[in-house]
């Protein structure tokens, strides 16, 4: 395999985000140090950069750019199991990744009610065309895979037919039963502790459901959730038939196969049509805002948003993907992926909560710090504790969430990996 040295950390200062939103951000001054090198694949290249913000303060910039020539391939990857989380640094060497920075958002607090269970992803997710997590419906997401790198918006259906002809609607994919943090979900969905029904997405805030079907896939991890008293869980083979219906939820995954999980009205439906030796067809079905279907072998979804740029112009999205008035003046570390006109794939990782040396950034700063690198579209990433940089299994920017796993290292749900061609 070819490769080549590229340079992985280059302090300049750029005088950047001074400009109104949509104008391009002040160009690049003369770099005033050079420093360490590492071996990455041709067309992959990384750079370290500080750059000053309109109020004079600093914020670190690090640049992962993929070039469509490369001799890398970049897709998501989780732990061992969905439902668990792992640092960037060990998503990468499980990968055997040249470079890695952290992917979707996740529900943290589950862990805190549910031990085990900390990783689940929020909003859609998927490696290889396989669909791990559904959509929080019209969200923004980053999609990998058959072609040039995306940013999108992305809904995903997934039903379940049995071979009575009985048809249902299955409301999540690997996750906890009744617990939608983020929302976004299906008809069902009422904001916790009212009765208002929510179908958009609403960050940071949590829906919930009494009557649910959710897919359990392998990839979660060897058992389903203990669920309560009534649910109900049918246990398919790899030809989609019901080997077994036990109640209540909660028990081993088939290795080659699958288990529907049902509360509320959706046990009693599993109780109908998915008895002993029924077979049941899971169908998954990803669109774009045109309607078009998203997907195939090697596709990855990471879901995240607000978008941050669209058609090379500022552009943030934030009440589509849920996010409050307030969430936009406030300054986080953020983690960034955005295309450039030739294809080229940006994954920018901004310190922050470093007082004097980077103090992060809000999305409007965000956005114009990925028009000047060049993106004509982005995305904003998971961010803040979990916003990791991975380049030749270093930590390279310095992360601000640790909670014991490392120097300063967030245990995150997944990574966006850039793997060396063999």
């Amino acid at each position: 395999m070819r490769r080549r040295t590229a340079v992985v950390a280059l302090a300049m200062t750029l005088a950047a985000c001074g400009a109104p939103m949509g104008d391009r951000a002040d160009g690049a001054g003369p770099p005033t140090a050079a420093a360490r090198t590492a071996e990455l694949p041709s067309g992959v290249t990384y750079q370290r950069s500080t750059r000053t913000l309109a109020d004079g303060e600093p914020v670190r910039v690090h640049v992962l750019a993929v070039a469509p020539d490369s001799r890398a391939t970049v897709n998501a990857v989780h732990g061992r199991t969905l439902a668990g989380t792992s640092t960037v640094r060990q998503l990468a060497a499980g990968a055997g990744a040249a470079a890695a920075v952290n992917g979707t958002f996740f529900d943290v607090h589950t862990g805190e009610h549910h031990g085990g269970y900390e990783g689940d992803p929020l909003g859609i997710y998927g490696t290889d065309g396989r669909l791990l997590s559904e959509a929080a419906n019209g969200s923004t997401a980053l999609v990998l895979g058959g072609g040039r790198p995306r940013v999108t918006e992305l809904r995903s259906a997934t039903s379940v037919l049995s071979s009575d002809g009985a048809r249902r609607t299955v409301d999540g994919i690997d996750r906890r039963p009744g617990r939608i943090l983020g929302c976004g979900g299906v008809s069902g969905d009422v904001l916790a502790g009212t009765d208002r029904p929510v179908t958009t997405p609403r960050h940071g805030e949590l829906c919930v459901d009494e009557s649910e079907l959710i897919d359990f896939r392998p990839q979660w991890g060897p058992s389903s959730p203990a669920a309560e008293p009534g649910s109900a869980e049918a246990v398919l083979d790899a030809h989609g038939t019901v080997t077994r219906l036990r109640s209540p939820a909660g028990g081993s995954i088939p290795a080659d196969g699958r288990t529907l999980v049902g509360t509320g009205g959706a046990a009693r439906w599993l109780r109908d049509h998915a008895r002993v030796g029924h077979s049941l067809k899971v169908m998954n079905r990803v669109t774009d805002p045109r309607g078009a279907v998203v997907g195939g072998r090697g596709v990855s979804f990471v879901g995240a948003g607000p978008a941050l740029v669209r058609g090379g112009h500022v552009w943030i999205n934030a009440r589509a993907n849920g996010y409050p008035a307030s969430a936009l003046t406030t300054r986080h570390p953020r983690t960034v992926a955005g295309v450039t006109a030739d294809g080229t794939l940006l994954l920018v990782v901004l310190d922050g909560r470093w007082p004097g040396t980077s103090v992060g950034a809000t999305f409007a700063e965000t956005a114009r710090i990925m028009v000047s690198l060049g993106a004509v579209d982005a995305v904003n990433l998971d961010g803040g504790g979990s916003s990791t940089a991975v380049v030749d299994g270093q930590v390279r920017n310095r992360p601000s969430g640790g909670h014991g796993s490392g120097p300063g290292e967030r245990k995150v749900s997944n990574a966006i990996v850039i793997v060396p061609e063999r």
